[in-house]
């Protein structure tokens, strides 16, 4: 059995440097943890990716060609759907996961199982409501991959009531789309100041009432559609459909945590093999057999 998760999240959300600290997480823990780079637009990250999308198609390549002449936004999605149709390049080249050619981090074992992290664009209509990132998603089992949808959202962006419905919505919309056990993720809490950090709690355990008291009351718009805020909030509320889980980069402690949560939703490790180990009896040097039978040590 392999696992992955299929890091997820609007432009600037944090998706790389997520990867790139849970990878460092992995080498400290001993751990090894890989990444996919599956962004046909990246420039640059922190981790070291063992497969990149950009060796098979860039982004440039379908803006620039002649017939295409596709934009930013419509290239990404172009890129993503090339890699579904050239779907045995991506299987040729995860089947290598572990291969002895491959230079591993001094002093990690090679582990019984792959996991890998699937490193997304953030074109977030891939994973909303267009194919692309389902038909992904279904490559990836089919390969023997249990996969898990992690979804990230700037933490800065989450600071008031009317963005964080509009967040929420965001994560119920990719949930929907990918059906896959799903994560949401408030990235960036160590860029916040102290008073919002203060303000999080409400967001991490969110009352929709007091939430859409703010919506409702600020604005024109909020007043004339408060019911349907109403709605959305009391969905959210009775079915707990969503909650978000902070991620400090910085805060280790954090990062294990979180980590270890992800690993119980994909049940990592659950399917290997009970490590035995045999015991011989002690020495007759070591131990003194008293009259019922039993052991005494001498220490």
């Amino acid at each position: 059995m392999r696992y992955g998760q299929l890091v997820m999240g609007p432009a600037g959300s944090g998706k790389s440097t997520y990867c790139a600290t849970m990878q460092r997480h992995g080498f400290d823990d001993k751990r090894l943890i890989k990444v996919v780079n599956l962004d046909p637009a990246a420039e640059r990250f922190d981790y070291q990716p063992f497969l990149d999308i950009r060796d098979l198609i860039q982004l440039d390549d379908a803006m620039e060609d002649e017939e295409l002449h596709y934009g930013p936004n419509g290239g990404l999605v172009f890129c993503i759907e090339y890699l579904i149709e050239h779907s045995d390049w991506l299987r040729d080249q995860l089947c290598g996961v572990g291969s002895d050619d491959e230079e591993d981090a001094p002093g990690v074992e090679e582990p019984d199982d792959d996991y890998i992290l699937f490193d997304m664009p953030g074109q977030i209509e891939l994973y909303t409501h267009l194919k692309a990132g389902h038909d992904l998603a279904r490559l990836l089992e089919s390969w023997n991959f249990r996969l898990c949808s992690v979804f990230l959202v700037d933490s800065q962006f989450m600071i008031d009531g009317a963005k964080f419905l509009s967040g929420t919505m965001a994560a119920l919309s990719v949930m929907a789309n990918m059906e896959l056990p799903h994560v949401n993720i408030l990235s960036k809490m160590d860029l916040l100041s102290k008073g919002h950090r203060g303000q999080m709690d409400k967001f991490l355990e969110p009352d929709p009432h007091a939430l859409l008291g703010e919506v409702t009351n600020e604005s024109a718009w909020g007043r004339k559609y408060r019911k349907l805020s109403e709605t959305i909030g009391m969905l959210i509320e009775d079915f707990s459909l969503v909650r978000f889980t902070p991620l400090n980069i910085n805060d280790e402690e954090n990062v294990a945590d979180l980590l270890l949560m992800i690993d119980n939703v994909i049940q990592y490790g659950e399917d290997a093999d009970v490590k035995m180990r045999d015991f011989d009896p002690p020495d007759e040097d070591d131990a003194n057999d008293d009259d019922d039978g039993r052991y005494y040590r001498n220490d």
